[in-house]
């Protein structure tokens, strides 16, 4: 089995992933780094059975696995996935169309309607770029002079991205959220993140500790991966008392910090897909051509 490996920068869990693969004998694997990828239509296509995304860049990930996708290789993801998990906007919309709780949020597309969609919300409110992790560009905005000179900025800095206002209901998590790992339809672990500052990510300091994996979790958790097409899933929950909410999914999911936490053997679980999914997909092949 020929599997290619996805990657832009090689983090922890990378190495785990690449540690995994290497453990199994009937794998050979290459690694893919995007920044050196060429495709050329034109050829017959690439000798690899499956291909295991772990791109952080969502541009060039998107694009290649797309790419993939159309010279017949699998993909897991699947640029389906790939496109909803990478925009917060088409997460949100999925999750509306699926009938699965989350934060208010609001669109805007200008500065004065932004403004007046957290005014209309109440303060304070969560303003976040559409496209992004780690808790990057994230603003806590509590009144509506701090919310003037925040929009003024992302006007002037001009990008496409800064011209798109996703509004979030700010949730008091009292310092925690829930970090759920899916794996196909399986819940395999769940933390919670801690911390003092209202950012929980574990790349802003967040503290992992194991949480019980209960009826409510598992089941809010494995429709939401459901809803964005399913695979290989990192979902982020808030508790409210109204009962949890989805606030972030991401399909190229840290988890070093879970890990940990919890004693689960993700590597391993996320492998076992990627080859089941590949074994599954033969046989389809092999049905529809008989």
């Amino acid at each position: 089995m020929k599997v290619g490996f996805l990657h832009s920068i090689i983090r922890q869990e990378e190495k785990l992933l690449i540690q995994e693969l290497r453990k199994r004998s009937d794998i050979e694997l290459q690694l893919l780094d995007d920044r050196n990828m060429e495709f050329n239509l034109a050829d017959d296509g690439f000798e690899l059975d499956v291909v295991l995304h772990r791109s952080i860049n969502q541009s060039r990930s998107i694009n290649a696995i797309t790419l993939f996708e159309s010279f017949g290789v699998k993909c897991v993801n699947s640029s389906q996935t790939a496109t909803i998990c990478g925009d917060k906007l088409h997460t949100s919309a999925t999750l509306k169309r699926a009938g699965i709780p989350q934060p208010e949020v609001r669109i805007a597309f200008s500065e004065k309607a932004a403004l007046h969609a957290m005014q209309d919300m109440g303060f304070p409110v969560v303003l976040k770029p559409a496209v992004g992790s780690w808790g990057r560009l994230l603003s806590k905005i509590n009144d509506e002079e701090t919310a003037v000179t925040i929009l003024q900025h992302k006007k002037v800095l001009g990008s496409y991205q800064h011209a798109i206002y996703y509004i979030q209901a700010y949730i008091e998590k009292m310092g925690r959220d829930i970090r759920v790992i899916v794996v196909g339809d399986e819940v395999v672990a769940a933390s919670y993140r801690t911390s003092e500052h209202w950012i929980t990510n574990a790349s802003r300091g967040g503290v992992s500790i194991e949480c019980p994996i209960t009826d409510e979790i598992r089941e809010i958790s494995l429709n939401a991966a459901k809803a964005v097409g399913g695979g290989l899933i990192g979902i982020d929950l808030f508790e409210s008392p109204d009962g949890f909410l989805v606030n972030e999914i991401n399909d190229t999911m840290e988890f070093k910090g879970c890990m940990a936490a919890t004693g689960k053997p993700i590597p391993a679980a996320i492998i076992d897909y990627v080859i089941n999914q590949l074994e599954n997909s033969t046989e389809q092949k092999a049905d529809l051509a008989i």
